[in-house]
């Protein structure tokens, strides 16, 4: 064991924040002086923690957390890692029985200081933004003669492996002298508040060196050394920190994460590769070597044919790179060169993969459960260990079927999150069932996310209870009825049967007092998407029904009158906003009864494909529209089907409604069944007449067609309204053509490229010739198409459909037998394909 150095004096440390080489140099000098006490620059508030940090559940990266206990968004970190110099040297204080302490402002005060920068931010921003920041690395560099502060500190520092005997303090002497050196040159480099957090350091300094004399060492950045080192007065130093604004703070532990080093953070101390510092501090021997295996190990998992000859020509390559450029150790340039030329074939894909996963890394720090925390925080904590729900880094998708106690429980956590604002989880599309009881999460945590958890805190202490209160706290603040409703269906989500009596009072009374049919428009398909989770969730939502079949009546009742006298806008808003009371209906409902196949009439082709929906496994008794509702299922007004289809019949008719509304009302009533393909054509007819002015004929086109499904294919299949359209256009006037093409561009690119050539061919083709008639005194059927359903043709392919839809035929079940009048339509598509 080397004995200990006699210290003259405090022993000044200065580093890099999160630099190998620095901790290195620091776990050194400190074996080698043995100090009775270390100050570490760092938020005294912090020294209570301190012991945590030998505590085995502790697992760094880690960040000590400060925030405002009044305002906890107002925050600031103050992170390290496995090789931080700063996290090195509290942990060989107590290994060795030292006395260790932060040394830095207390965080009561800078916290309230950025809280005062940030009045005075606005200001600053009309200013000029005068010189950059001093940066010391670079100036440095400069002098050295290297153009990249990075590579050089890499060089003189990170790489350095002193030479047997040499004196561990020696760099720290050399260091000190060149930034002292930066100091008389620069001054405080135009931060002034350097200048207060050093009086405040000094101060500390003095008190621990009457408490232990000259063993005391510092581990602070190296920029303040010179200031710590000045001769100073007392009482010039307590003028500095004298009348220091403050503020009430919570201090605690919270894991950190790899990614969030490489972002300049805390005490602006990013860095940008914290896996290769991980490793270049853990690889005392070979560090080239042992790093070209780990890369290797990463391309081979993505199925990369990589050897261990790739391995050897990667390390002596990148050994060459360093010497032709003169580098005492290949570092990372070295090292990513050599990986790029050697393993990946010259590819930056691979590259990307290995900066991704090693370079710069996904670890994630642990805390030990004896860290104080909010009661918030220790009750998501307990959560995520009872539903195995680890908050990892990376993001990764959660597939969840609310079907399982498991799953929705989770989904519920998850649910209440986002409304207490913890993105923790993001719902996506799934790749599987669109069913209400499938749900896909994108999961990432983020370790801002512990101040988020901070802030929700002063709801409650539970993440139940927290959800609940903000829920009651936003619907009592909210000023429109669409906010209102958004809310009800993330309550019902978020599973919050505490929140739904004062959030549906306020749904009530907004509804009420809302007299707009557009607003009651965008209100009425959340209240829909939320009911729907009745059966799933097992969530009482008989409030909920009564206020959107209340909503539901009153949107029948006034959209006619609204959907007149609109500009363009106006009217494309309301399109959308009939789009969506449809869906709507349709779920606030039980499917009708099957309607009968339209009664073929003298001139009517044959009927095109129907898009609707499959009927119910238990249809209503023929004639009752609105079957009633089973028990548990929230109450829809009698009659609502027929009603909003009544609504849709006067909105495809009148003259006075706008085009685009007009148009998709008729394509709505066609896909349901609710006109024929006679009633259709006659409707298109009008639309398109010669008296309608033409860019209004092509807003009716476009709302036909424009976001329906198959919409082009209604056109492939039925030549008669093909035929109506292509007349239309080719009447339009030459000076109004211009004026509505862009229209017909965005309406008819929406179709997929192999309807558009179909409808370019049949177009070119012109009118079909020859073909059978309906009827006496009728037009051609379309060439290939019949004027009654072909039954031996479509029922040729009904077993197939059968074997597609369930192995056993059950007799009578709709799902299964295609054989009924419900699936005329069907069958009709069947005998077309």
């Amino acid at each position: 064991m080397t004995p200990p150095v006699a210290a003259a004096g405090p022993l000044l440390l200065g580093v890099r924040h999160h630099g190998p080489g620095s901790a290195r140099a620091v776990r050194a000098a400190l074996e080698a002086v043995r100090p009775r006490a270390v100050l570490v620059e760092g938020p005294p508030e912090g020294d209570g923690l301190l012991a945590l940090a030998a505590d085995p559940g502790m697992r760094p990266p880690v960040a000590l957390l400060a925030h405002a206990e009044d305002d906890p968004g107002l925050a600031s970190f103050w992170p390290m890692a496995e090789f931080s110099p700063e996290w090195v040297a509290i942990r060989w204080a107590l290994a060795h029985g030292a006395a260790v302490r932060f040394v830095d402002l207390p965080a009561a005060h800078s916290l309230a200081l950025a809280a005062a920068a940030r009045g005075e931010r606005a200001d600053e921003e009309r200013d000029d933004a005068g010189p950059a920041p001093l940066d010391p690395l670079g100036v440095l560099a400069e002098a050295a003669g290297d153009d990249d502060p990075e590579r050089w500190w890499e060089d003189v520092v990170e790489h350095r492996t002193p030479a047997p005997g040499a004196d561990p303090v020696a760099p720290f002497t050399v260091l000190a002298e060149a930034m002292t050196a930066l100091r008389e040159t620069y001054g405080d480099a135009g931060d002034p508040r350097d200048a207060v957090r050093e009086a405040f350091m000094r101060l500390q300094l003095r008190s621990a060196r009457k408490e232990f004399g000259d063993g005391v060492a510092v581990v602070c950045g190296a920029w303040h050394v010179p200031a710590l080192a000045a001769r100073t007065t007392l009482t010039a130093d307590r003028a500095l920190v004298k009348g220091l604004p403050k503020v009430r703070t919570g201090v605690t532990w919270v894991p950190w994460t790899h990614r969030r080093l490489a972002r300049h953070s805390g005490y602006g101390a990013g860095i940008e590769a914290p896996g290769w510092y991980a490793h270049l501090f853990q690889a005392q021997d070979r560090p080239v070597e042992r790093w070209m295996t780990k890369v290797a190990g990463v391309l081979r998992d993505a199925d990369r044919p990589v050897s261990p000859a790739h391995v050897i020509e990667a390390v002596r390559l990148a050994e060459t790179l360093a010497a032709l450029r003169g580098r005492p150790l290949a570092g990372l340039a070295e090292a990513t060169d050599a990986v790029r030329a050697v393993m990946c074939d010259g590819a930056d894909l691979p590259l990307a993969l290995v900066h991704d996963a090693l370079v710069v890394g996904g670890a994630l720090g642990e805390v030990p459960d004896g860290a104080p925390a909010v009661p918030l925080q220790r009750d998501l904590t307990r959560q995520q260990r009872t539903l195995r729900l680890k908050p990892d880094p990376p993001d990764r998708e959660l597939d969840l079927d609310l079907r399982e106690d498991t799953d929705a429980a989770r989904s519920l956590l998850l649910h209440r999150l986002r409304l207490l604002a913890v993105e923790w989880g993001e719902p996506v599309t799934g790749r599987g069932s669109t069913g209400t009881f499938r749900e896909t999460w994108r999961l990432r945590w983020e370790p801002e996310l512990s101040v988020r958890i901070a802030e929700a805190g002063t709801w409650g202490t539970t993440v139940l209870t927290a959800a609940t209160a903000k829920a009651e706290a936003e619907a009592r603040a909210a000023t429109t009825l669409t906010e209102v409703t958004a809310l009800a269906e993330r309550c019902l989500l978020a599973g919050l049967p505490g929140a739904l009596p004062v959030v549906m009072r306020a749904l009530a009374d907004r509804a009420a007092l809302d007299a707009d049919v557009g607003r009651l428009a965008e209100a009425l398909p959340a209240l829909a998407r939320s009911l729907r989770y009745g059966d799933v969730r097992a969530t009482d939502t008989s409030a909920l029904g009564e206020v959107a079949a209340g909503l539901a009546t009153r949107i029948c009742v006034g959209l006619p009158a609204a959907c007149t006298g609109l500009d363009a806008d106006s009217a494309e808003a309301m399109r959308r906003a009939v789009d969506e009371v449809h869906g709507a209906v349709a779920l606030l409902t039980a499917p009708d009864p099957p309607m009968p196949a339209p009664t073929v009439a003298p001139g009517d082709p044959h009927p095109a494909p129907s898009h609707r929906p499959a009927p119910d496994p238990d249809p209503a008794p023929t004639g009752d529209p609105d079957p009633a509702p089973d028990p548990g299922v929230p109450p829809v007004p009698p009659g609502l089907r027929a009603r909003w289809a009544a609504v849709l019949r006067k909105l495809s008719s009148r003259d006075t409604v706008a085009g685009v509304v007009r148009g998709r009302a008729t394509r709505l009533l066609l896909d349901e069944g609710g006109i024929g393909d006679a009633e259709a054509a006659r409707l298109m007819g009008l639309a398109l007449s010669p008296g309608v002015p033409p860019p209004d004929a092509a807003a009716w086109i476009d709302g036909f067609l424009q976001g329906a499904s198959g919409g082009g294919m209604l056109l492939v299949h039925d030549e008669r309204l093909l035929a109506l359209v292509d007349g239309w256009l080719t009447g339009v006037p030459g000076d109004t053509f211009t004026d509505v093409l862009p229209l017909l561009r965005r309406t008819f690119s929406a179709c997929e490229p192999g309807v558009r050539r179909t409808l370019g061919e049949l177009a070119r083709r012109g009118p079909a010739a020859g073909g059978r008639r309906h009827g006496p005194g009728t037009e051609a059927a379309p060439p290939g198409f019949g004027p009654e359903l072909d039954g031996a043709r479509a029922d040729a392919v009904l077993p197939v459909l059968r074997l597609v839809l369930g192995a056993e035929r059950v007799p009578g079940h709709p799902a299964q037998d295609l054989s009924g009048p419900e699936h005329h339509s069907l069958r009709r598509g069947v005998e077309r394909s």
